[in-house]
This record gives C-alpha cells, structure tokens and sequence, in this order.
C-alpha cells in the first residue's frame, strides 16, 4: 500500500532553482552580474601576531580586566602613556595652585603677626619710651663725647661677654644712658644683665642670681670624688674665676666621661639647691663639650 501525503509549504526542485535564479541579480542583457569588489582577508602571519600581542602575558601591559579590548599592545601602550601624562599635568598643575595658596596664606599670616607685634609694642612704650618700634637708634640722641665712651665700654664688654656683639651692647648702653642712667651705672647694669641672659656662660659665682632652672656654665673640673649613689655617675667641683660649685653627672644622663682636671663647657645643665648651697647637674638634655680636647699643640 502506498500513502501519498502532500504539503501546502513544499515546492518541487524546479520552483527553487526558479527562485534562487530570480534573486541573481542580471544586467540588462540578462547577464547574470558578477561582484568584482575584492575582499581583504588578513594573513595567517598577521592573524597568528595579533593573537601573540592580544594574549600572550609576555607581550601585555595589564593583564587584568581593566585591559583595552581588541588594541594591540603597541596601541595600549600609546593609550596608557597618554592618559598618563594627562594625569601628570593635571596634577603638576593642581600642585601649583596649591603651593601658591599656601605661599599666600604663609605671607598674609607673617603680616598680621607682624602687625600685632608692631601694636603691643607701642602698647608697651607708654611705660617704656625704648620699646616704641617706630624710635630710632639711641644712640643718635647722644653727645659726641657720650657716644664715644659708650662705643669704648662696648667693645670692652664684648670681649668678657660671649655671644654679644658690640653692637648690640652698644645699643643697650645707649638706651641706659638716654633712660637717665650715668654712664657707669649704665655700663654696669648692662653688664650683669647681659651676663645672666639665656644662652650666655653665666660664671660660676653668679649663678645664685639667674632666675631660670636652666644654665650655660664653663670651668674645669678640679675635683672628682666617689659618688655616694649607684645612679650617680660621676661628682666633683667645677669653677672658674669667679667661683665653684658641685658637678653631679647621673647616669640616666649618658654624658661623656670627665676626666679630673679638664675644663669643660656645659649647655643646659640643671641648676639645684640643697643645704641653702647651688649646684648643677647633667641631664639628657645637657651639652658638654671639651674645648682643650684634642689640640694639636698639646
């Protein structure tokens, strides 16, 4: 028995070789048109060195997800060079106006401290004529022969004190004597004041008459004697021509070693009272320094 089935939607061989004919564009003489237009199509050789620059981790800058798709390296590193440098100059010049921002700020600040200090001190010249910003050297208000002895008197102090200039001490001189002090009255206060000052070597004799906790000093070490504490590290006498006193060096202190008979110049040594007797001591933050150490003519 056979069955003959037929479907709507079926065409014989014949209707589509008709229809694909149809879809054949031709020219007008019924020649069927032919595309000349090449097509480029990449070597095995390129298609084998993209592939390398794509995806070998050799040959990539990134390998990460933040990696250009489909550049090759050449292409991501001239990308990744450009954004680079876009991002330096944008940042060299944000860097700029910051720094002049803060040069601004720095002036304006040095300014109004400025002002502020020029105004207390004509605050301050109302109970003291010298400390007015706007007056002149003292020293123009003298005579001839005043201003020569107080020249005279301030380079013989600034020999016995150091780290004062005559300058300096000239014009403290100046102010006393323009003050209403006699010049030796003057020559005299400037120099005890000067004497004690901070940062000067006081002399041993007068340390009783600095006010500060603190002390510069200079003299030699004639006596060393065994401490009396196991803290202590060294103790004896320094002095100087005008005094001595007692030395303690501790050993939480760590200062160099002293030898008896050394002279010795000690910044921010301690100053201490026991018994109604000053005495100094050495301390972590002390200085000393040896100035006949090491000479070469001895």
């Amino acid at each position: 028995m056979s069955s003959k089935n037929v479907f709507g939607n079926e065409v014989s061989v014949d209707e589509q070789a008709f229809e694909k004919a149809d879809e054949t564009a031709v020219d007008e003489d019924g020649f069927e048109v032919v595309d000349e237009t090449p097509k480029f199509q990449a070597t095995v050789q390129m298609e084998v060195q993209a592939k390398v620059d794509a995806n070998h981790p050799d040959g990539m800058v990134d390998t990460s997800d933040e990696r250009i798709y489909g550049a090759t390296l050449e292409q991501e590193e001239r990308i990744r060079a450009r954004e680079a440098e876009l991002e330096r100059i944008s940042a060299q010049a944000e860097l700029g106006t910051q720094e002049g921002r803060e040069k601004r700020t720095r002036d304006i600040a040095a300014r109004r401290s400025a002002e502020r200090r020029a105004e207390f001190q004509k605050r301050a010249a109302s109970v003291n004529p010298m400390a007015d910003p706007e007056r002149g050297d003292p020293r123009a208000e003298l005579t001839q022969e005043q201003l020569a002895v107080v020249n005279k008197q301030s380079m013989r102090l600034a020999k016995k004190l150091d780290g004062w200039s005559r300058a300096a001490i000239g014009r403290r001189l100046g102010e006393a004597v323009v003050g209403g002090k006699d010049l030796m009255s003057a020559v005299v206060g400037v120099f005890e004041e000067l004497q004690t000052a901070p940062g000067t070597v006081v002399p041993i004799g007068k340390l009783e008459d600095v006010n500060r906790k603190e002390v510069s000093i200079e003299g030699r070490v004639t006596q060393l004697w065994e401490p009396s504490s196991s803290a202590i590290s060294q103790v004896g006498l320094i002095e100087d021509e005008s005094g001595k006193t007692k030395l303690t060096s501790w050993i939480s202190s760590d200062q160099p070693w002293i030898e008896e008979g050394e002279r010795v110049r000690i910044h921010g040594a301690a100053k201490n009272w026991y018994n109604g007797r000053i005495s100094v001591a050495l301390t972590g933050w002390s200085t000393v320094i040896f100035p006949e150490r090491g000479r070469w003519w001895e």
